[in-house]
């Protein structure tokens, strides 16, 4: 995150209460997170192949097989990073799946040893056109926090709230969740939660009032992201998958996406907004809001005319693309052109792009590349039954498990390990899920149960922000995200099938 942006001091201070978190906890515990993660992969990798009841299988794919548990288990304890965990996949990938492998793990005589992946396919994982959409997404919100678009736009949105509180917690709602669309969750919440901090303080002490409004910036944060495809890292790996020239190729753009899930998305905030205000009612009926720039800014006038511009066009052609023929992934490589030829981002700037988001993502489109091109997708479709299963269970349950799992691990690691085997399962059971909305449904679904998923101060950075303010306790955090995980899971499942069988994804 941009260190000139509103807020910064915020997710710093957060980040290093996390840090001195993870020093205090004992050594062993942290060892043994991370040798139970090997542990899994290796007994995996021991096991015979006939112990896996997979028709074909190869000693490859059981390689595969063994990191994909690897991953999880590393994943769900956090032994390591998350973004460590991912590049850890791509490079034992190569080491010992591709057609680059260490020779003496190479056994081609041997019948049962399989197809090797291509090493180019698993490094471009680093670079797939998903992977440059969120790069344009960073660098459009980079320019925007250098111009001060981000504070000028806060300042012109929530002016029409007036200082009636209801209302002024119904701003927070809505323009949180309309800056998270385009921005980084972490980086709105932050920014937004600045803006809210001196209105906190001057809220009387036994009110609850308070409490409305600081779960408004979490609440908005996560529901807005549902919006677009960069919104948040699951709605893109999703769109992945659905979009792949080899795998379902179903050309879902950046456009469809937003008209069947903004309005959906400004339905939820809507909600949001009535539950908050339910469960913490105001006993200040007035509130007085002061935007103020921190920081000077350090563009022309004619720079920031230009972000603004592009900005504009950005979004525009984002909405548009099925109409213009030029992919979103494309579009968002016009605000990475125009801002670096004009030098609005410099070199500088660059090392702000979060990395370690996109090395996740690459993570996981490496174990979806592992999964096709070693033959194991093949043979688990000729194996296990998806299409015996019920269409229902397979498309609702599927996001229930996202849903669960999300809330105690990260959104983008939990897209990571279900996405590419939800992917598989679609595929082969497609006409089984037909009737229900078919494959997008389901996988669409999984993005949404991740958004949903903010129960725990550890949901989310933004549940973790909002959380270290001291004005929420965990309970009240688990009360409305459980209220707001049912109803967006009920709400948006009735959506989506109703969609697929409209024939609208």
């Amino acid at each position: 995150m941009l260190k000139s942006f509103l807020g910064f001091d915020l997710v710093q201070n957060q980040s290093q209460k996390k840090k001195e978190r993870k020093k205090s906890s004992p050594f062993a515990c942290t060892f043994a997170r991370i040798i139970l993660g090997i542990l899994a992969g290796v007994v995996v990798l021991c096991l015979p192949l006939s112990a896996f009841g997979i028709d074909g299988l190869t000693i490859v794919e059981k390689r595969v097989i063994a990191l994909f548990f690897f991953a999880a288990i590393m994943w769900i304890t956090e032994g390591i990073p998350s973004w460590s965990t991912s590049v850890a996949i791509v490079v034992i990938l190569l080491f010992i799946t591709s057609d680059n492998s260490l020779s003496f793990v190479v056994h081609k005589d041997n019948p049962l040893f399989g197809t090797l992946i291509s090493s180019r396919k698993i490094m471009a994982c680093f670079a797939d056109p998903i992977i440059m959409l969120f790069i344009g997404g960073f660098i459009l919100a980079l320019a925007a926090t250098k111009a001060g678009l981000d504070i000028k736009l806060a300042k012109i949105l929530l002016k029409p709230f007036g200082t009636r509180s209801e209302n002024v917690l119904l701003g927070f709602i809505l323009v949180t969740g309309l800056f998270s669309m385009f921005l980084s969750n972490t980086a709105t919440a932050a920014m937004m939660l600045t803006f809210l901090t001196p209105v906190l303080r001057s809220l009387p002490a036994n009110g609850r009032g308070k409490m409305a409004l600081a779960m408004a910036i979490p609440v908005g944060a996560n529901l807005g992201g549902i919006a677009t495809p960069i919104g948040t890292p699951p709605n893109a790996i999703a769109l992945k998958f659905l979009n792949d020239p080899e795998g379902m190729n179903l050309g879902i753009t950046f456009g469809d996406w937003m008209m069947l899930m903004l309005p959906f998305t400004i339905v939820l905030l809507f909600i949001s907004w009535f539950v908050l205000k339910g469960v913490f009612p105001f006993t200040q009926k007035k509130i007085e809001l002061k935007i103020e720039q921190e920081h000077e800014q350090t563009l022309e006038r004619w720079q920031e005319i230009t972000v603004y511009v592009t900005f504009a066009l950005t979004v525009l052609l984002w909405m548009t693309d099925q109409w213009t023929g030029v992919d979103s992934n494309v579009v968002a490589m016009l605000p990475v052109g125009v801002f670096c030829v004009t030098g609005i981002v410099n070199r500088y700037d660059l090392s702000e792009i979060n990395w370690s988001v996109l090395w996740m993502v690459a993570g996981g489109f490496a174990l979806g590349v592992a999964l096709q091109d070693s033959g194991l997708a093949k043979h688990l479709v000729e194996s296990i039954p998806f299409n015996q299963w019920p269409p229902v269970l397979m498309i609702v349950g599927s996001g229930l498990v996202c849903y669960l799992l999300a809330n105690f691990i990260s959104h983008t690691a939990t897209a990571n390990l279900l996405l590419p085997i939800l992917a598989l399962a679609g595929m082969s059971a497609a006409s089984h899920l037909a009737p229900y909305g078919g494959v997008s449904t389901m996988l669409i679904g999984v993005a949404l149960g991740s958004s949903l998923a903010m129960i725990l101060p550890i949901s989310t950075p933004p549940n973790a922000l909002a959380h270290a303010t001291g004005y929420i306790e965990q309970k009240d955090m688990i009360k409305v995200g459980i209220i707001m995980g049912a109803i967006g899971l009920v709400l948006g499942y009735t959506m989506l099938i109703f969609a697929g069988k409209s024939g609208l994804i």
